[in-house]
Formats: structure tokens, C-alpha cells, sequence
């Protein structure tokens, strides 16, 4: 057996709400620079007439980041991003299998595609609709929009909100929700299933390895089917006011001076990071519902 082993109780669903954002943070502490660099090449040939091309590729992004920025800057933005994961996968992950259940019919053995699909909707709506200021200040932040306008992150909050008013605090909400529904689904569904195919084909166990290969699999999928959204979200997001009317006039207004191929802008620094965290991050979330449970057994015995 790799790693530890499952413990006899089912996790409850506070050992997978703290779990999940314990997990997911760590993930993003290990993949913010991939993140980063997806940012900066999504946004890369939105205003052609003020930038020239200056990123060219994932390393050549990051390298021309810390020589013309310092290495910091392939950090900016972990504040609000860690505080995105913690209220952001908590829900979307933390809370998926109890509305799975909650949307599987009684006497059923097996959660359908169709249930999975609506249960990881569901939970990326939840999740987007709590944590999307927190995703707002982190794209600012990664965009280099922060610098002359924000002295920090809490700050960043309170000036959004003064300037653009609260409704600054949720822009792009929409195109977020798209995103993340679809993220969730492609991940969450991607990864129920692959790992429930392993385990009923006994291809692998219960297990590091097993979880490695859905969690993979799980993040080639959702960064595919996700991107587009993506890039829309993320340029509507670290628009300034006025520059799109709507998450539509953005996508359209790229497509007219970029053509399509600007929606699969930064696809492998997304795929890179997306694989990468989704292994970390599942990975991580394994080991720690079964450590947590371990802890609450020891608590609960008399001795």
C-alpha cells in the first residue's frame, strides 16, 4: 500500500471542506509561478498598440518576468490567491460528493454522468459566487495592473470597491462561472471516474499511484475544455471599466483582432499548471481526508 490507508469511516464533510483547501493551497503555492505566466501570455496582444510582443513560450515568459521584474513578481497575487483556494476549493471540491449524494436517487448503487456533471456545476457555481473578489485582486495582481494602484492586497479590496464600486469586486462573475463549471466538471467528473474505472477494473488500488493517474487525466481534460472561457475571463477581469461592455463584446473584440487561436493563448503554461496542481491537489486531498480521519478516530476512542 502507498501512502496511507483509507480509514474505515467514510471522511465527514468538514475533514474534506478543511481538507480540500488545505490541499488546493498547497498546490497553488508550488504552481503560482505556471499560473502567472498563463496571465501574462492570455492578456499578451490585447492592447497592440501600447505592447509589443514580449513573452514568447512558458520558460521565455518566466524568464523575461524575473529579469525585467524580479523573480518576485512571478509571486504576485499568492495572497489573494491562497485566500481564493481556501474559500473557493473548499466548496467546489470539499462539498462535491455530499451534493453528488444529494443528487443521486435513493436505492441507486451508482452516481449517473448526468448526476456528476450537475453535482460538479453546482458546487463551481457555489464556489465562484463566495471567492470572486478574491480571484479579481489575484488576476490585477498577476497582470502587473497592481503597481501605483494598490499598496497590498487588503488594500486592493478596499479601492476596487471605492472606485468601481462592490459590483468591481464581482466582475466577470459570469464568465467565471462558465469557466469554473466546466473546470469543475471536467476535473471533479474526470477524476470520479477515471479512479472508479481503475478501482473496478483492479488496474490499480486504492492508492498514490491510481490517484496520480486520475488527477492527470482530470487536468488534461479541463484545461482542453476550459481555456477559452479562460482567456476571456481573465482579460474581462483585469479589464479597465469601459474597455468590454460584456464578457460577449470581449470574446468577440478578441476573436476580430486575434481570430481564434487567441482563445488557446497560454494553453501549455494551463496545462503544465493545471496537471501539475491537479496531481498535487488530489493527491495531497487523499492523504489528508485519510490523516484527518486518523486524528478524529484517535479523538473519539476512549483511549
Amino acid at each position: 500500500m502507498v501512502g496511507l490507508q483509507p480509514s474505515e469511516m467514510p471522511p465527514t464533510t468538514a475533514v474534506k471542506f478543511l481538507g480540500a483547501g488545505t490541499a488546493a493551497c498547497f498546490a497553488d503555492l508550488l504552481t503560482f509561478p505556471l499560473d502567472t505566466a498563463k496571465v501574462r501570455l492570455q492578456i499578451q496582444g490585447e492592447n497592440q498598440a501600447a505592447q509589443s510582443v514580449q513573452y514568447r513560450g512558458v520558460v521565455g515568459t518566466i524568464l523575461t518576468m524575473v529579469r525585467t521584474e524580479g523573480a518576485r513578481s512571478l509571486y504576485n497575487g499568492l495572497v489573494a490567491g491562497l485566500q481564493r483556494q481556501m474559500s473557493f476549493a473548499s466548496i467546489r471540491i470539499g462539498l462535491y460528493d455530499s451534493v453528488k449524494q444529494f443528487y443521486t436517487p435513493k436505492g441507486s448503487d451508482h452516481a449517473s454522468i448526468s448526476t456528476r456533471i450537475l453535482a460538479g456545476c453546482t458546487t463551481g457555481a457555489m464556489a465562484v459566487t463566495c471567492a470572486q473578489p478574491t480571484d479579481v485582486v489575484k488576476v490585477r495582481f498577476q497582470a502587473n495592473m497592481h503597481i501605483g494602484n494598490y499598496s497590498g492586497t487588503m488594500d486592493a479590496y478596499r479601492t476596487i470597491a471605492r472606485k468601481e464600486g462592490v459590483r468591481g469586486l464581482w466582475k466577470g462573475t459570469f464568465p467565471n462561472i462558465t469557466r469554473n463549471a466546466i473546470v469543475n466538471c471536467a476535473e471533479m467528473v474526470t477524476y470520479d471516474i477515471i479512479k472508479e474505472k481503475l478501482l473496478d477494473s483492479h488496474l490499480l488500488t486504492d492508492n498514490l499511484p491510481c490517484h496520480f493517474v486520475s488527477a492527470f487525466g482530470a487536468g488534461f481534460c479541463a484545461t482542453v475544455v476550459a481555456s477559452p472561457v479562460d482567456v476571456v475571463k481573465t482579460r474581462y477581469m483585469k479589464a479597465l471599466p469601459g474597455q468590454y461592455r460584456s464578457p460577449l463584446d470581449c470574446m468577440l473584440k478578441t476573436v476580430a483582432r486575434e481570430g481564434p487561436s487567441a482563445f488557446y493563448k497560454g494553453f501549455t503554461p494551463s496545462f503544465l499548471r493545471l496537471g501539475i496542481w491537479n496531481v498535487l491537489m488530489f493527491v495531497t486531498y487523499e492523504q489528508l481526508k485519510r490523516a484527518l480521519m486518523k486524528v478524529q478516530v484517535l479523538r473519539e476512542s476512549p483511549f
